[in-house]
């Protein structure tokens, strides 16, 4: 790997089958589901330095403060992060990165990664993007494979053809199928020469953008259209808004790499998941000596084989087997654990009814802090916001009710129109009438910690 491999991690999807811990506004590749770190921010120590330059990160707006603050806790300073007005599936969404990278340099290499897959065995995966940046170079579209353990049918599987001329490691990509069913996929596995289709890829950026051009020209031209609009500030790069939501939805498999001829595929053997599931995090996590695993506050008795988790109330098990039992502030999900891929359709159900189980946590990041819901109803909501240092927000008391925000920790300095504004330390409170508006400011060194009660009194006053 002499020349630099530009890294570029999309971060977009909402992780369905992994709620109640994923959702929108906080989706599985911005949780720490295997360690300390998030998903993300795994994948981006994993291509840190070396051979590899400044990642680009392809977003939503929604996540867009989420991914700045998880890429600098990371180390991870000089990234790029590209935010889609609209999500549009893989092949714009890396269309978009090549679009940027070509501008540079059109030879650049582009190493495309999910943000939220696990992967073990370094220098095997070290190895196989060696073997990938070769073919790329010579100017192949290569995809990763990784070697099949299972008759899994969840995922695509690549049958490799010849071997590249001149670079080990890599095969010519002669058949992709999508998901095929139990009995096809063990006699894949008895023949020896499939992959499972990771979701990773190798490019040089021109080539990819001249090849996608031959299939999808308005994809390519809108992308295009949507980089040049861009708008940027700082290290974030906002793609145009018209341009990009004009452009079609569809995978980089189906846009380009099953239709495309000069196409490589690099089997690997990696200690490799793409998070799909409950069941998948039990595959890969440490277990008890009843193959059991828990995380949280979790009490355990007669009880094997299990997917146990909490990040709200304790669990307490009895006499079961082979479950999944996800707690958080709102919501416990139980379910057997070789039915955990079903449960995507709690989350369709919640969007039907508008639910917000199905977007938000009782805690919502916000790019200011967050803000924790403690109690709600017809009349009343309570929330504890958490305010970054230096930090600012608006504070509106909402028409038809009062609010009183209390300072709990920390220090915030509170304006009034008109007013040249209050410093509250612990225990001063403002309360304001419907529809008025104040500004926050975070003024000390620690977190601002505030109390806001919204009720339908009509008081309004200052203490």
């Amino acid at each position: 790997m002499a020349m630099k491999i530009h890294p570029v991690i999309l971060c977009g999807g909402s992780g369905t089958r992994l709620w109640p811990l994923s959702r929108d506004l906080h989706p599985k590749q911005l949780l720490a589901l295997t360690g300390e770190d998030s998903l993300l921010a795994a994948t981006a120590r994993r291509v840190h330095g070396g051979a590899f330059a400044p990642p680009i990160v392809v977003c939503n707006e929604a996540h867009r403060f989420m991914v700045a603050d998880q890429l600098a806790a990371a180390g991870v300073a000089e990234a790029t992060i590209v935010v889609e007005p609209i999500a549009r599936n893989t092949a714009p969404a890396i269309a978009a990165a090549a679009a940027l990278l070509e501008a540079a340099d059109p030879d650049a290499l582009m190493l495309v990664l999910p943000s939220d897959h696990v992967i073990g065995n370094r220098e095997a995966w070290l190895a196989a993007i060696g073997a990938a940046a070769a073919a790329a170079a010579a100017g192949h579209l290569v995809t990763f494979g990784i070697t099949p353990t299972a008759p899994e049918t969840g995922y695509g599987y690549i049958r490799r053809g010849a071997p590249v001329e001149a670079v080990e490691g890599a095969y010519s990509a002669e058949r992709f199928v999508e998901k095929p069913d139990l009995a096809t996929a063990l006699t894949y596995l008895d023949e020896g020469a499939w992959s499972w289709n990771s979701g990773m890829f190798m490019f040089p950026a021109g080539l990819m953008l001249r090849e996608l051009a031959r299939f999808e020209p308005e994809m390519v031209e809108g992308v295009r259209a949507a980089v040049a609009g861009a708008t940027s500030e700082g290290p974030v790069v906002r793609l145009s808004e018209p341009a990009f939501a004009a452009v079609a939805s569809i995978s980089v498999d189906y846009a380009l790499m099953e239709r495309a001829e000069r196409v490589a595929v690099v089997p690997s053997s990696l200690d490799w998941s793409d998070v799909g599931s409950w069941a998948a995090l039990w595959e890969i996590a440490e277990k008890d000596d009843r193959e059991n695993v828990a995380v949280g506050d979790v009490m355990v008795e007669d009880t094997t084989g299990s997917y146990l988790r909490s990040h709200g109330p304790l669990i307490a098990t009895l006499g079961l087997k082979d479950v999944v039992i996800v707690a958080t502030d709102d919501v416990v999900l139980a379910a057997a654990r070789d039915r955990s891929q079903d449960v995507k359709r709690f989350v369709s159900r919640l969007r039907s009814a508008q639910r917000p189980e199905a977007v938000s946590h009782a805690l919502v990041h916000q790019p200011w802090g967050a803000a924790r819901t403690l109690d709600s109803g017809p009349d009343h909501l309570v929330r504890r916001l958490t305010v970054k240092p230096g930090r600012s927000l608006s504070l509106t008391a909402v028409e038809g009710r009062s609010s009183r925000w209390t300072v709990v920790g920390g220090a915030a300095r509170l304006a009034r129109d008109g007013c040249a504004g209050l410093t509250l330390t612990p225990g001063g409170s403002l309360e304001c009438a419907p529809g008025e508006v104040l500004r926050l400011d975070a003024s000390g060194a620690e977190p601002c910690e505030i109390i806001e009660v919204q009720s339908a009194a009509s008081a309004a006053g200052q203490t």
